[in-house]
């Protein structure tokens, strides 16, 4: 099973792999130290150098295809083993992988090139499948992002307009206000904030599909006449804004064009205005998007590290003036997202195939583990021109979020 063997070797010493290879040999990894023990089965001998070589991508596309199974085991399992591993303090990489991550990091720019209409196009690879797919996994209120969970065993529902509830406070919102929301997804913020406060918001997305069922629930919610979607890139907008918005749509922009965004968020924003970034990122230091995630989910995407995202922040003269990290709440809303798809597995596989189903199982879990027991991280930013636009002292934020929660039991029933 050589050079699989000798990978696996290096990388796993928490719990124990137990491996039955093509030819029907069994190989048992790890035991240095308690943990999960998990079987898996290469059912195609190709692997053991693929694997190898490039082991996210390999991993990926195996299970699609069937190639890579665990016949007492599950997937949660085996990639919950790899990232313990891989995240402890000795799990470094082997010199080999090492070397192909410098060389993957020297070709990052290339990798997350996004300018105006390779954007659009990134983005309709993900996002413009079909809404019907994301209503039968998401929320009734289609949030594709980070929920927040007051308390761990709130349902989804009540852990996205937690969400919604943490940013408006932040935003602090005032009446006649205008708001720009950039990456505004299927509208459910851009409605929220104006059914929250007499606001006017301007919601822009690249996606068709999250554009036209956008308008569509802005005018069923009573609010068409505050909140209109445009289908364009928040680089053509020219308008000023008391604030902007922006929630999952950072990890799109690419580290060589952070720059270009905060300049261009400096000029929409008045000079006594507020932004309020939620994106994704990481705690460990700069390194590449998984080849997996870039090929079949996120064309382009990335999710920094912070010391990638402050300097171009202090080279555009912006003051944070409040920075909060969310660390576990995105692994627990993946998980609700994972056992919703799994509870509609049978419909999405006949609307799509078994490989799309098994591609987004791989997603949805691994993606859970870079949060739960891996180094991603979600962080809110809070951006001005002015170190005194917001409070210098966060009372505010608890003290709007009771006021908040009052006008939903009025206005949200």
């Amino acid at each position: 099973m050589f050079p699989l063997s000798k990978l696996l070797s290096h990388l796993i010493q928490v719990g124990t792999l137990d491996v039955t290879d093509a030819e029907g040999g069994r190989h048992i990894f790890g035991g240095r130290s308690p943990g999960p023990a998990v079987n898996m089965k290469l059912n195609d001998a190709r692997l053991y150098k693929a694997l190898f070589f490039s082991p996210e991508l390999a991993a990926g596309e195996a299970y699609m295809n069937g190639t890579l199974t665990f016949p007492d085991s599950s997937l949660r399992d085996f990639l919950a083993l790899v990232s313990m591993n891989q995240n402890r303090p000795a799990g470094r990489p082997s010199t080999f992988h090492r070397t192909i991550g410098i060389v993957s990091r020297r070709l990052k720019r290339f990798q997350q090139s996004n300018p105006i209409g390779k954007a659009q196009q990134n983005i309709a690879h993900h996002y413009d499948v079909g809404n019907e797919l994301y209503r039968l996994f998401l929320d009734d209120g289609l949030f594709y992002s980070c929920a927040y969970f007051e308390n761990d065993d709130d349902t989804l529902e009540a852990a996205q307009r937690a969400k919604c509830r943490l940013i408006a406070a932040k935003l602090g919102l005032r009446p006649g206000q205008r708001i720009l929301d950039i990456g505004s997804g299927w509208g459910g913020l851009a409605i929220y904030l104006a059914q929250m406060e007499d606001v006017h918001v301007l919601g822009v997305t690249l996606s068709k599909e999250q554009h036209a069922l956008a308008k569509e629930r802005a005018r069923s919610a009573g609010v068409g006449d505050r909140v209109r979607f445009e289908l364009r890139d928040y680089r053509e907008i020219d308008q000023k804004f008391d604030r902007i918005v922006s929630v999952g749509m950072f990890e799109h922009v690419g580290v060589q064009r952070y720059d270009e965004f905060f300049a261009k968020v400096g000029q929409l924003m008045l000079e006594d205005g507020v932004m309020l970034l939620h994106s994704i990122g990481h705690m460990s230091p700069p390194s590449t998007a998984s080849p997996w995630l870039r090929k079949y989910i996120f064309p382009g995407a990335y999710s920094p590290s912070l010391s990638e995202v402050f300097p171009a922040v202090e080279r555009n003269r912006l003051w944070v003036t409040d920075c909060e990290f969310l660390r576990l709440h995105y692994a627990m809303t993946l998980r609700h997202w994972h056992t919703r798809f799994e509870k509609n597995r049978d419909r999405i596989a006949q609307m799509y195939e078994e490989r799309f189903c098994r591609m987004w199982e791989f997603y949805l879990i691994s993606a859970e583990m870079m949060f739960r027991t891996g180094a991603q991280e979600v962080f809110h930013m809070q951006l001005s021109h002015k170190r005194d636009a917001s409070p210098i002292r966060r009372d505010y934020i608890v003290d709007a979020l009771h006021q908040l929660k009052s006008r939903e039991a009025e206005r949200l029933k």
